[in-house]
């Protein structure tokens, strides 16, 4: 390697670091809003408790919403500050829920949910930043560094739920949603460490390139279609049964905590493959680790209908969250090389408003199935799902085959 080739390396990675460290923290205010949403909307709500899954749904609601917004304010304003504009959306929407439990207002707690998930669309443009900021063969390690970030997030976010859930008490719940500040804050610190090259900042040339390609003209490639349609599968999956999981724990008499601790596994599977998710992208293809996380989501959906023991939930948590890691990752790796440079910005927001849509319909859709069907049903939806997403990967691999 070339001098200017090792300090790009070198370059890459610093950014990749900083990115992964902001998202560990940043990023704890999903678990927050996840693990606490739904047990919250139930504190919030009357006898009928079919609308305790809604601000969670606000949540991915948020994010999908966010999406584009985020995309052209990170365009406008460089990366770093977009990031960091970022972090302000997310500390008002940990204020406005910590109002709204106050007050006891169930409406305006999902509402301020959603504003949070807003903040978490800047933090889902990070690994496309890392990726952006990195050579070619770098460009799956970086996303992989930024996901591993989660670690933290999977252990930092439900023991902040432990140890201040009831420090507001009577009113439950309300100092979970105000550390939020405290998070936002952090991470806001850390971000303002990163050293972008021109190119990634406000109005570089790539934006308005004369090589970029009409949208559509993207988003109907074989690849880019078989990549969304994997990302939302293994996503809104996840977050389908995810959502549920907390629910299905309690209404089978598990406690709060053990629901909490459940959903800390679980993210912490769906971060901890990241070290090496990128390798093995490298190594064996995107397509066929995508298929393999796909595989993992079967598997947790044979472990959660074979009973209903607390080891059986957190096992299914567990698989749950390898899947998504295996299949979100390699999907992420197949979008990142199906644009040019001049093209990235309204890809990825496209991507993610998309993306996050289908997320907030399948965390609504999570609540009304298990209050309707329950816990068994749940996890039925994993098979149909899955199978769709393989033949998808197989239309793709024959595509491949006619061109080659």
């Amino acid at each position: 390697m070339t001098a200017i080739a090792i300090e790009a390396a070198r370059e890459a990675r610093r950014t990749a670091l900083i990115l992964a460290a902001s998202q560990a923290i940043i990023g704890s205010a999903a678990p927050i809003a996840i693990s606490m949403g739904a047990l919250a909307g139930q504190y919030l709500l009357g006898p009928d408790k079919s609308l305790a899954t809604a601000p969670i749904t606000g949540f991915n609601l948020g994010v999908a919403l966010g999406a584009l917004p985020a995309a052209a304010i990170i365009r406008a304003m460089g990366q770093r500050g977009g990031f960091m504009t970022g972090t302000i959306v997310t500390a008002l929407g940990g204020l406005v829920a910590t109002l709204a439990l106050f007050h006891g207002s169930f409406w305006l707690f999902a509402f301020g949910l959603t504003v949070i998930g807003v903040g978490g669309a800047f933090v889902q443009q990070f690994r496309f930043a890392a990726a952006d900021n990195a050579p070619p063969q770098f460009k799956a390690r970086a996303i992989s560094f930024v996901l591993a970030g989660g670690i933290i997030t999977a252990i930092l976010g439900p023991q902040i739920v432990i140890f201040t859930r009831e420090l507001f008490a009577p009113v439950m719940f309300a100092g979970s949603f105000a550390s939020i500040l405290a998070l936002a804050a952090v991470g806001a610190a850390i971000l303002s460490l990163l050293r972008l090259p021109a190119r990634a900042t406000a109005g570089g040339p790539e934006i308005a390139g004369s090589d970029a390609r009409p949208l559509a003209e993207i988003v109907t490639q074989p690849r880019f279609v078989a990549a969304l349609f994997c990302a939302v599968g293994s996503y809104a999956l996840m977050s389908f049964v995810m959502t549920g999981a907390p629910l299905a724990m309690v209404g089978c008499g598990l406690s709060e905590d053990d629901a909490t601790l459940g959903i800390s596994w679980h993210v912490m599977a769906m971060f901890g493959p990241s070290f090496f998710t990128g390798s093995l992208i490298h190594r064996f293809g995107a397509e066929r680790i995508v298929a393999a996380g796909l595989l993992l989501l079967i598997g947790c959906a044979v472990v959660a209908l074979s009973g209903l023991a607390l080891w059986q939930f957190w096992t299914a948590l567990i698989l749950l969250g390898l899947g998504w890691n295996f299949g979100f990752i390699g999907a992420t790796a197949m979008v990142a090389a199906s644009y040019r440079p001049s093209e990235k910005g309204k890809v990825q927001g496209f991507h993610d408003f998309v993306l996050f849509g289908s997320v907030a319909c399948a965390s609504l859709m999570s609540g009304m199935v298990y209050n309707a069907w329950g816990w068994t049903m749940l996890n039925w939806m994993i098979f149909p799902v899955t199978m769709l997403c393989f033949v998808a990967l197989g239309a793709l691999r024959m595509a491949s085959l006619r061109l080659a």
